[in-house]
C-alpha cells in the first residue's frame, strides 16, 4: 500500500471509523476531492473505494430513507460523482458491485425527464458516464446485454429525452460488440429507434446529418434482417432514409460526406433489397448511385500505389457492393433505359471494373497478395467477389487479361470457400466468411464453355474444388433432422419432427441456388471434355456422389429444380462412364428410379382443364422456366444412355412410364402436341424399341398404333409396325 498518497489513506481510515451514515455521508465530500485529484492512483481509488462500502453508495443511489436536511437528489450526486471516478479504473468497472448496479443507474438515465432532475441534470450526465467506463469493458458489455439496456436506450433515444446522443453512442458501441445479438425478437424498439435517427438524418442540414449516416449504417446491419422485413409495413423509415440519401447524391459533397453516405446506402441495400433504391418508383435515385459508386471507384484505385488503395478498403467495400446490387438488379432486364442511358451507365461500369482488374493484376504480383492481415484479406476477397459479379454478366469484355488473373482468382475464391468449411465444422464464432467460390459461379459457368479458360480450370485442378463445393452445399440444402442420443431415444418418440429455423432455410436457398450453379459448370465440362470425363478421376467420383445422393434427396417444390439438375448430371457423366457401370449396380438403379420420376412427373393430362391437352404438371409449373431445358436435356441424354446401357431400359418397362407415355398421348387431341415434346417422346420410345426385345409388346399393347397415326410419329410407327 506504500504507492497510496497519504492524504487518500488518511481519508480510508477516517471512514472506516466513521460510526454513522451521516458521518460517512459528511465525509464524502472529501472523498469526492480526493478521487478527482491528479495525485490519487488506481489502488487509492481502490481502497477507498472498500472503505466506503458500495452498499453505501447504493443506498444513495436508490433509498429515500435519507436524512431530512438535505434533498435526495444532492446524495445521489455524490455518490454518483464518486462512482465515475471510481469506473475510471478498470478493476472497479468490472467489479461485481458495480456491475449490479447497472439497473439503477439505468433507472436514472430513463427518468431523465422527470422533475426531479430539472435542477440537477449532473446526475444523468455523471450515470450516462458510469454506463459509458462500464460498457468500455467485456463484464460491463454482457451485463447491459443482459439487463436489455439496448431495448431501454433506444426508447430514450426515440423519445428524444436529455443528454440523448449519450444514449445512442451507448448503443453504437453494443451493438457493434454483440450484433444480431443486441435486439430481441419484438422489432418496436429498433423501428423507434431507427425511425428517430432516420427522420433526423432526413430533416438535418448540418454536418451532424454525415455523423447520423454513420450511426444508422453502424446500427442498421445488426438488424434480426428477417424479423425487420417483415415487420416494415407502416413503418416510415425507410422513407426518411430514401430522402435523406437522394437529398445527399444531388448536394455537392466531400470526401468526408460521402464516405458516411456511401456507407448507409450499402447497409440500406443490404438491408432492405434493390428495391429500396426505387421508392419514388423513378429510376433516378438508382442511375446517380450507380454513377456515385463507379467514379468513387475509379478514383479510389485510379494508378495509386497499392497501400493508398487499401487504406480505402472500407469505402471500396461499400462501393463494390452498391455495384453489385446495380448489377443483379440490371440482369433482371427490369429497369427501362433510354439509349443514352444505356451507354452512360455502361460506359460508368466499364470504367469501373478496368481500373478493379488493373488493380486485382497488380495484388497478384505483389507481396500484400501474401498479407496475413485479415483485413488486407477481406479486400482482396472482396475484390474477386465483385470482378465476378461483373463477369457474370458482362461475358465478353476484357477476356486475354482476365485468363491471366483467372489462377489468381481461383486461388483466392478457393481460399474463401475453405474458410467457410472450416467455419462451419468448428464453434461458428462471429458473421460466416463469405464465400467469393459462390459468388464466382456464375461467371465460371461462362468460363466452363470458354475453351482457353477451362484450360485454366483444369490445369489448376478447379474441378476437385468444384465436387468439393458440391458435396458441401449438398449437406447444407439437405437438410436432415439433428442425430437424439440413444438414451434419450424413447422419451422423444412422440416428438413432432423438428423443421429449420429461418437461418437454415435461408441457408438452404443460398446452397440450391449454388448447387444449380455447380451442376451447369460441371454439365458443360463433361460435354465439352468428353476424354477427361471419361478417364478423369473426379468425374468418376461425382457420378459416384449424384447416384448415391440424389435418391435420397426430400421429394420437396423447393428441391425440384436441384433433384433435375443433379439426375441431368447423372446421365451425361453415365453417358461417358457406360463402360465402367456393373449390371445392375443398386445405386444406379436407385438413381435411375429417381431421374424417371423426374422426367415423367414432368407433363399430364390430369391437371389440365381441358381433358385432351398435354400440360406441364403443376408442381413444376413454377419452375418450368429453370426445368424445361433440363428436361429435353434429360430426355436427348436418356436416348444416348439406353443403347451404351441396355439394361436400365428395364426400369423404363417394370416403372410404367413407356406405357404410360402412350396412353397419355392416346388421349392428347390431334394437333395440339407440341412438336418439341413429340420429338422428346418419339426418340425415347423409339431408343426403348431399338434395345430391349420386351419393348414392342408392351407399346403395342398400350394401343401404340393409334398413337404413331394420330401426332405421326412415323419413325416409331416404322419400327413397331414395319412400312
Amino acid at each position: 500500500m506504500t504507492d497510496v498518497p497519504e492524504p487518500v489513506r488518511k481519508c480510508a481510515n477516517l471512514l472506516k471509523g466513521t460510526k454513522s451514515d451521516t458521518e460517512k455521508f459528511a465525509a464524502l465530500f472529501m472523498v469526492t476531492k480526493l478521487v478527482k485529484g491528479k495525485d490519487c492512483n488506481a489502488a487509492g481509488k481502490k481502497l477507498l473505494f472498500e472503505a466506503i462500502g458500495f452498499p453505501f453508495l447504493k443506498k444513495l443511489l436508490v433509498s429515500k430513507d435519507l436524512p431530512n436536511d438535505c434533498p435526495p437528489l444532492v446524495y445521489k450526486s455524490v455518490a454518483l460523482s464518486i462512482l465515475t471516478c471510481f469506473c475510471q479504473e478498470e478493476e472497479l468497472a468490472t467489479h461485481k458491485d458495480i456491475i449490479d448496479a447497472i439497473p439503477t443507474l439505468l433507472e436514472i438515465v430513463e427518468q431523465a425527464d422527470d422533475e426531479d432532475y430539472e435542477d440537477n441534470l449532473i446526475v444523468v450526465s455523471e450515470a450516462y458516464s458510469c454506463l459509458k467506463s462500464i460498457a468500455s469493458h467485456e463484464p460491463g458489455q454482457q451485463a447491459l446485454l443482459a439487463t436489455g439496456a439496448i431495448p431501454k436506450m433506444s426508447q430514450i433515444y426515440s423519445a428524444q429525452s436529455f443528454q440523448t446522443d449519450e444514449a445512442l453512442h451507448l448503443i453504437v458501441l453494443l451493438v457493434k460488440q454483440f450484433g444480431v445479438l443486441s435486439w430481441p425478437e419484438d422489432p418496436t424498439a429498433f423501428h423507434a429507434l431507427i425511425q428517430r435517427i432516420a427522420l433526423d438524418m432526413e430533416t438535418d442540414d448540418t454536418e451532424r446529418k454525415y455523423e447520423l449516416c454513420r450511426i444508422l449504417a453502424d446500427i442498421l446491419i445488426t438488424c434480426r434482417r428477417e424479423i425487420v422485413i417483415n415487420s416494415l409495413e407502416g413503418q416510415i423509415w425507410p422513407e426518411s432514409l430514401f430522402k435523406g440519401c437522394g437529398d445527399i447524391l444531388k448536394a455537392k459533397i466531400g470526401p468526408k460526406q460521402r464516405d458516411p453516405a456511401l456507407h448507409l446506402i450499402a447497409t440500406t441495400l443490404q438491408v432492405l433489397g434493390i428495391q429500396w433504391a426505387f421508392m419514388d418508383e423513378q429510376k433516378t435515385f438508382f442511375l446517380q448511385l450507380l454513377q456515385l459508386g463507379a467514379i468513387e471507384v475509379r478514383m479510389q484505385m485510379d494508378e495509386k500505389k497499392l497501400e493508398t488503395t487499401f487504406k480505402q478498403a472500407d469505402l471500396l467495400t461499400c462501393c463494390f457492393s452498391i455495384l453489385e446490387y446495380c448489377i443483379e438488379y440490371m440482369a433482371t432486364d427490369q429497369l427501362d433505359l433510354e439509349p443514352k442511358e444505356k451507354q452512360t451507365t455502361y460506359t460508368a461500369l466499364k470504367g469501373a471494373f478496368n481500373q478493379i482488374l488493373a488493380v486485382l493484376t497488380r495484388v497478384s504480383q505483389d507481396k500484400i497478395k501474401d498479407s496475413a492481415n485479415p483485413r488486407d484479406k477481406k479486400f482482396v476477397f472482396a475484390i474477386v467477389k465483385v470482378l465476378s459479379a461483373w463477369l457474370a454478366q458482362e461475358t465478353t469484355a476484357m477476356r486475354p487479361a482476365i485468363y491471366k488473373l483467372l489462377p489468381f482468382m481461383l486461388k483466392v475464391a478457393n481460399e474463401s470457400f475453405q474458410e467457410l468449411k472450416a467455419w462451419r465444422a468448428g464453434p461458428r464464432e462471429g458473421e460466416p466468411p463469405i464465400d467469393v467460390l459462390r459468388i464466382m459461379l456464375p461467371a465460371l459457368c461462362h468460363f466452363a464453355v470458354e475453351e482457353e479458360a477451362r484450360r485454366v480450370l483444369f490445369t489448376h485442378k478447379q474441378d476437385e474444388v468444384l465436387l468439393e463445393s458440391l458435396e458441401f452445399y449438398f449437406s447444407i440444402a439437405h437438410w436432415k433432422r439433428p442425430p437424439i442420443p440413444r438414451a434419450e431415444r424413447l422419451k422423444r418418440m412422440n416428438e413432432p419432427d423438428p423443421v429449420p429455423t429461418p437461418e437454415q432455410q435461408a441457408e438452404m436457398k443460398v446452397a440450391r441456388s449454388a448447387i444449380v450453379a455447380l451442376c451447369n459448370i460441371l454439365m458443360n465440362f463433361t460435354v465439352l471434355e468428353p476424354k477427361k470425363a471419361e478417364d478423369g478421376a473426379t468425374f468418376a467420383n461425382l457420378l459416384k456422389f449424384v447416384v448415391e445422393n440424389l435418391p435420397e434427396l426430400k421429394d420437396t417444390p423447393d428441391n425440384l429444380v436441384i433433384h433435375g439438375n443433379l439426375a441431368v448430371l447423372g446421365l451425361l457423366l453415365l453417358k461417358q462412364q457406360s463402360k465402367k457401370v456393373k449390371q445392375n449396380d443398386f445405386s444406379i438403379c436407385r438413381y435411375i428410379q429417381a431421374t424417371i420420376r423426374f422426367l415423367w412427373d414432368a407433363y399430364n393430362i390430369d391437371e389440365s382443364n381441358d381433358p385432351t391437352a398435354l400440360v406441364v404438371s403443376i408442381a413444376y409449373k413454377g419452375y418450368w422456366s429453370d426445368l424445361s431445358e433440363l428436361w429435353f436435356l434429360g430426355m436427348q441424354t436418356m436416348c444416348g444412355v439406353l443403347p451404351l446401357v441396355p439394361w436400365l431400359s428395364e426400369f423404363a418397362l417394370e416403372s410404367g412410364w413407356a406405357e404410360g407415355i402412350v396412353k397419355t398421348l392416346k388421349k392428347v387431341k390431334i394437333g395440339t402436341l407440341p412438336p418439341n415434346v413429340k420429338s422428346a417422346y418419339e426418340d425415347f420410345l423409339s431408343q426403348l424399341v431399338d434395345v430391349n426385345g420386351d419393348v414392342q409388346a408392351v407399346l403395342k399393347k398400350a394401343d401404340a398404333l393409334r398413337v404413331c397415326r394420330n401426332h405421326r410419329m412415323m419413325d416409331l410407327g416404322k419400327k413397331l409396325f414395319g412400312d
